[in-house]
Order: structure tokens, then sequence, then C-alpha cells
């Protein structure tokens, strides 16, 4: 049975430790057994603890039954003494996250009579799925109340309590637990069955930020960050304000007016553009020459509001298909009609021929070619 030296310190970084089995684990790996151990197995949504045994990295630690296997990338000797080394600043930032998972969900219990249905602790995003949806109001007051509890450096405090103080102990858990129950309390915050190690004081998590939300399943999702994640995350976020701010020519707090102006303006010169296309094919279709055979038209740039208006006139002038390319060869989008051949018969036979893609009514059809300009006059030609 391994001893699990993180349940006695989560600060423990460095240990050492009795190697008492080493087996190989296939592709250049080996499965080490110590008699005791910081590093902490995958478990409760968290990812295993990372790290070294003397030169041998650790890859992955898991329980299996009593014991504690770690997967390396070399062999250790059986029966030899092994200095363990974490990889602290992952150890520490998960402990932040981790902690403030319990303070958020914990908040959301008492108030609200949420019960946390889902935890992931990612390298990059903390998940928590609560079974009763929350208003944009509901989550302030959470993340307020989450941040206070912060500040107040309240202790957090990790123990297997006497079955018969358990049995009378009100706690949050995901599973029906009789024994060797851990039990981590915040007090006046949280009661929460737990494996994972935590932060000794809730002032050394710094800060929570919960990101955003969704409905999910009847409830809701929550990503959240704590500590050097959420310092990250507002680095990032920082970064890009900046940017938007200088390119908008605004102060940093009205990017958000100055996005919005952005967007108006854009919107109208989009219309203006549309209008003057629309302009330009109207234009054209008075241009339109009348033929007995198939008309095809060549444009730069129209789209497809006005590449169908220059078609249903182009119908009207032409005994076979009038026909819209707009692009460039090898990459033309089109549009084609006609009121005495049946272009949804046809459809497949052009695309064939031209390299394309597309469908439509027996009177028009649209999609892409891939064909040249000079393929194209060949085929209807």
């Amino acid at each position: 049975m391994t001893k699990k030296l993180y349940d006695l310190d989560s600060h423990l970084s460095v240990f050492s430790a009795q190697v008492l089995a080493c087996d190989p684990a296939g592709e250049g790996r080996w499965q080490i057994l110590l008699d005791q151990t910081a590093f902490f197995p995958e478990g409760g949504g968290q990812l295993p603890d990372q790290g070294t045994l003397d030169q041998a990295n650790v890859l992955d630690v898991q329980e299996s039954g009593p014991d504690i296997l770690h997967t390396t990338d070399a062999p250790l000797t059986v029966g030899t003494s092994v200095t363990g080394t974490l990889d602290w600043p992952l150890r520490f930032r998960r402990m932040q996250c981790h902690s403030g998972e319990h303070i958020v969900s914990g908040t959301a219990h008492s108030l609200y009579g949420c019960t946390n249905v889902g935890f992931h602790l990612g390298e990059n995003e903390v998940i928590l799925d609560f079974d009763k949806e929350l208003s944009q109001e509901q989550l302030d007051t959470i993340e307020t109340i989450a941040n206070q509890v912060i500040w107040e450096n309240r202790p957090v405090l990790a123990e297997y309590p006497d079955p018969a103080v358990l049995r009378d102990l009100e706690y949050r858990s995901k599973l029906d637990l009789t024994e060797n129950v851990r039990i981590v309390t915040i007090p006046g915050c949280d009661v929460c069955a737990c494996c994972a190690p935590h932060v000794n004081a809730t002032g050394e998590i710094g800060v929570i930020k919960l990101l955003s939300s969704m409905r999910h399943r009847g409830g809701i999702r929550i990503w959240m960050a704590a500590g050097q994640m959420a310092l990250e995350d507002y680095r990032t976020k920082q970064g890009n304000v900046a940017a938007i701010s200088a390119a908008l020519s605004v102060k940093q707090h009205e990017t958000a007016q100055g996005v919005a102006r952005m967007k108006q303006e854009l919107e109208a010169a989009y219309l203006a553009l549309k209008e003057a296309r629309q302009a330009l094919a109207a234009e054209k279709c008075r241009d339109l020459p009348e033929t007995e055979g198939n008309l095809l038209l060549f444009e730069e740039d129209l789209d497809s509001q006005s590449m169908r208006t220059l078609v249903n006139a182009g119908m009207e002038k032409c005994s076979g298909v009038c026909a819209v390319f707009v692009g460039k060869d090898g990459q033309y989008r089109h549009v084609m009609g006609s009121k005495h051949v049946d272009l949804r018969a046809k459809s497949r036979e052009i695309h064939q021929a031209l390299g394309g893609k597309g469908g439509g009514q027996p009177t028009m059809i649209q999609g892409t070619v891939t064909a040249s300009r000079k393929e194209i006059e060949a085929y209807f030609g």
C-alpha cells in the first residue's frame, strides 16, 4: 500500500521513497511502485502530477487498488532510495483552480441549491456543471462572494473523519461513499468529499473569475479560472483589448462602443455596395444582346442577388442557357437560367464537364466550377 504524502502535506514538492517494484510497460516506459509518494494520481476530475524520480521523468500516475503506480521513461532499481520532485508550478496552479472550484460550488449550493454534477480541470480551462440554471445576476453574486472568501484567507482543511462523525456530517459528494472518505472543509463556505490536494488557505488562490456559461442538460455549464490561470486569461484579453483600442483609436474601456460603431459603418457600406452592384446589374441587363443560342457573361465581382437579376434578364434574350460566372479561371461561382432547357436535369452533366457542383430548379441552378473561361466557352459553344 502506497503512503499518500500529498494527503499529509499538499505543499510537499520534494520527497524520498523506496522503490518496491519496476516493471516494463512497453514503448520505452516503466511502471514504478514506491512505498510512499507526493505525486497525486489522476482522479476527481484532475490530471496526475508531473515531475521526476531521480533522472526519470514521471509521465503518468494512476491508482491501482491500494497502490499508486508511476509511469516513467526510464527504469529504477528495486530496493534503492529515489528522490521525487514534483513540477511544483503545475501542482500549485491546479490546487488554485481545484480549491477555487470548491468555493464556487459551495457558494452555488448554499445560495441557490445547485448540485455540482460535473467537473473538469484542464491545463487552460476549468469546467463546472450544475443541475440548475443560473442567471447572470446570480453568477455575479457567486463570483463576488467567492472572491470575498479568498480575501478573508480562510483555512482549507483536509481530513478523514471518524466513521461515526462522518455518518452525521453534511457534505457534498457525487458518489455514495461509506469509508475512507476524505473531507475538504472551507469554513462557512463548503464541506465536500475530495481526494485531490488543495491550498492551505484561500488567500493562496488569489482570484476567481467566472469566464462564460451556457445552458447544459437542464442546468448550466460554467467556465472559470483561478489564480495563475486567471492571470493568464486576463493578460490575453487585456492584450486583445489594447490591440482593438489602438486599431479603432478609442480608449480601452470604450472598445465595445467602438466595435459597435464600426459594425454600423460596415453595414452601411455593405448596403451602399449592394445597391451599387444592383444598379450595375440593372445597367448590364439593359445592354444584353439577344441571341438564338447560349448567353455567357463573365464578371469579376457580383453578389448572388445581382447574378440572379442578370440571369433573369438574359433568359428573356436567349433561346438557350444564360449563365453568369463570377471569379477567375479555375474558381468561378455561377448562376444559370433557361426558359427552354431543364437545368436541374442537365446539372449533373454540366458540373461533370466543368468540374463543379451545385443544383437548383428546372429554370435556374447555381454552384461553383473549377474550369477555365476557355473550357466554359468551349462547353457552351
